[in-house]
């Protein structure tokens, strides 16, 4: 009895052994519960760094910092601030072309009609030596180039003049559906307005001449840079960065302009000498940008069509406004802005085809 009582296994012997079977046939846990989250997840916070780039570059202003970016293959949208109203600056100019362009379109302008520019709104700069000789003029073709690729006020003011006024260039924008960007202004009145002068008589050099001499802030604001609190509250002359957006893709789409206009548009803004620290200042040599900057006192913006090397491109807005520490920090943040915009494009393909595979719209 003793020897059979020794071969009888115990219960402590039969519990361990049903603890051994249960671990060997219990599921074993899932490869994710020791790896990374799955690819989709990983996948789908690419928008959230995006946005926190737009975030972490914006705090180099002490101001507000508006930016809008669209895919023109796939049409999505990503911004920051991008309902917000902005003032333009010379921003406006691509709207102004647009309309010109238009009338070139119609019939009613053709690209060698030679205009002039009314004397008493020259400003400083620019071709505004040329309006001292009576009867100078230029072709349309040339004020559209000094327009878009050096920013020319002047030539600006021409072609505001013959589009009609600042009211039907605005009227072109809301033709083509686009709401939150309108034009008051041409660039004369639109520098008074910045200055915080209103005059009522006079040419704009001498007005802006007696302006400074009485009023120190004036000329303080130009020094350093600052920006006009008042002008920045006016929303006249201004644009959300998402409106100035579908404004750039009205033209890109050939729902604006004829095919000839889109193209003649388009390579003269690719041909912009201004603001090249801007939105082409972080990206690959030989990337093709076609922009329009706009420049005040505490204001810095850039607008354009970025190609990506497999041949797509986005639209991008960059609006800085209400700042105080120069152009040099707000450049960065454009062409930060740019460089995040350029490398969350890039990859879109294979992200845009795994979320598709998801049914995961974004």
């Amino acid at each position: 009895m003793m020897g059979d009582r020794r071969a009888m296994p115990s219960l402590r012997q039969i519990g361990a052994s049903c603890a051994a079977l249960g671990l060997f046939f219990a599921p074993l846990p899932s490869a994710d519960a020791f790896g990374p989250p799955p690819r989709p997840q990983v996948l789908l916070t690419a928008e959230a760094h995006l946005l926190a780039e737009f975030d972490r570059f914006a705090a180099l202003s002490d101001g507000t910092v508006g930016v809008a970016v669209q895919d023109l293959q796939t049409g999505e949208i990503q911004s920051r601030n991008g309902d917000t109203l902005f003032p333009m600056a010379s921003a406006y100019k691509v709207a102004v072309a647009g309309r010109i362009l238009s009338l070139v379109d119609a019939g009613s302008l053709k690209l060698d009609d030679r205009l002039a520019l009314d004397p008493a709104l020259a400003s400083e700069g620019g071709i505004a030596w040329m309006f001292s000789r009576p009867g100078a003029t230029l072709p349309v073709s040339q004020l559209l180039d000094l327009m878009l690729t050096r920013s020319d006020n002047n030539a600006t003011d021409v072609l505001v003049a013959r589009a009609g006024g600042p009211k039907a260039v605005s009227d072109f924008v809301a033709g083509l559906g686009i709401h939150g960007l309108r034009v008051d202004s041409d660039t004369a009145h639109l520098l008074y307005r910045a200055m915080g002068i209103n005059p009522q008589s006079g040419t704009f050099q001498q007005n802006a001449g007696a302006a400074r001499r009485a009023d120190p802030m004036i000329q303080r604001r130009d020094v350093r840079d600052l920006p006009n609190m008042d002008f920045m509250l006016d929303p006249r002359d201004t644009a959300t960065p998402l409106a100035m957006n579908q404004l750039l893709v009205a033209y890109e789409s050939g729902k604006a302009l004829k095919p000839e206009s889109t193209q003649l548009l388009f390579t003269i803004m690719g041909h912009c000498q201004t603001g090249k620290l801007r939105l082409s200042g972080m990206l690959p040599p030989g990337t093709p940008v076609a922009h329009k900057t706009g420049s005040l006192n505490g204001v810095g913006n850039d607008v354009g069509i970025i190609g990506l090397p497999d041949g797509r491109r986005f639209a991008i807005t960059v609006f800085v406004m209400k700042d105080s520490r120069g152009h040099v920090s707000r450049d960065q943040i454009m062409a930060q802005a740019a460089r995040a915009a350029y490398d969350y494009f890039l990859f879109a393909p294979k992200r845009r085809v795994a979320l598709n595979k998801l049914n995961v719209h974004v």
